[in-house]
């Protein structure tokens, strides 16, 4: 579905189902160089039960109009931006790495207008090394392999995981290839990944939280592992739901975060 958010085209995932303002609503927030089909099996599960979905395009990704925001905070406006634009008042907001600081940013922005808060894959700070910030600048895509290598744990490994015809580490390489590719931005895998290593306010946001939070992470996430999303939790006085996978846990794991998100949006 397509909005017209600060004068450009945004496009979001409904899950299957025409949007209905009227529904408890659930923002989904992909991360670095991903897109909304990164949430499928999630998305398409919550428009069935019940809710209005709205999977965003991040500016700049996939089938949203750029330029690509520069900032975490620049994308929690955006996200803030959109539920005006689809007439929604209050949301739950669920966010993957660089989506789960844009959901906590937004949240802290306007508090009354996040039900609740879900952070998948997270981390605070979400440094970037120097050597992967130089890479995602000057060889795109030996960054996309090396994160790829690095975001999917042994358990993924072999083909048809999780299912007959699937592999996931391939789909991973692919899927950030073509939205590098979409809009002809090389720097775009850089500007996300200068966005969550200069994201400084986490703390701040935590403060003003006041929707009940859910961090689901990956107990083989070498991204993130669940201890460097230690502090941001306990700020948030977040349940914490840890399953057996690496940074992109929906796509390794995804019955187990599917069952961990229907927990936190109780």
């Amino acid at each position: 579905m397509k909005w017209l958010v600060n004068g450009r085209e945004a496009y979001t995932y409904t899950g299957g189902k025409a949007f209905d303002p009227t529904l408890p609503c659930v923002v989904f927030i992909h991360g670095a160089l991903h897109d909304h089909t990164v949430w499928t099996l999630l998305a398409r599960w919550c428009a069935h039960h019940g809710f209005g979905v709205l999977a965003v395009d991040l500016p700049g990704h996939m089938k949203s109009a750029g330029p690509a925001l520069e900032s975490v905070e620049a994308m929690a406006e955006w996200v803030l931006a959109l539920l005006d634009a689809a007439e929604v008042k209050q949301a739950a907001l669920v966010g993957h790495s660089m989506g789960s600081l844009v959901a906590l940013e937004a949240a802290g922005r306007a508090p009354d207008r996040v039900s609740k808060l879900v952070m998948i894959g997270t981390a605070y700070p979400m440094k970037v090394s120097p050597a992967l910030l130089e890479m995602s600048k000057n060889d795109p895509l030996a960054a996309i392999d090396l994160v790829t290598t690095l975001s999917y744990s042994s358990i993924a490994q072999k083909p048809g995981y999780p299912g007959p015809g699937v592999w996931v580490r391939g789909g991973g390489k692919a899927l950030g290839r073509m939205v590098l590719a979409k809009q002809g931005n090389a720097l775009l895998y850089h500007q996300d990944f200068v966005a969550c290593n200069g994201y400084a306010g986490a703390l701040d946001a935590a403060a003003k939280v006041t929707a009940p939070a859910t961090l689901i992470c990956g107990r083989r996430d070498q991204m993130t592992p669940p201890k460097a999303a230690a502090e941001i939790g306990t700020a948030l006085k977040a349940r914490l739901e840890t399953v057996d996978a690496g940074h992109v846990l929906m796509a390794e794991a995804p019955d187990e975060v599917l069952n961990a998100l229907r927990k936190a949006l109780v």
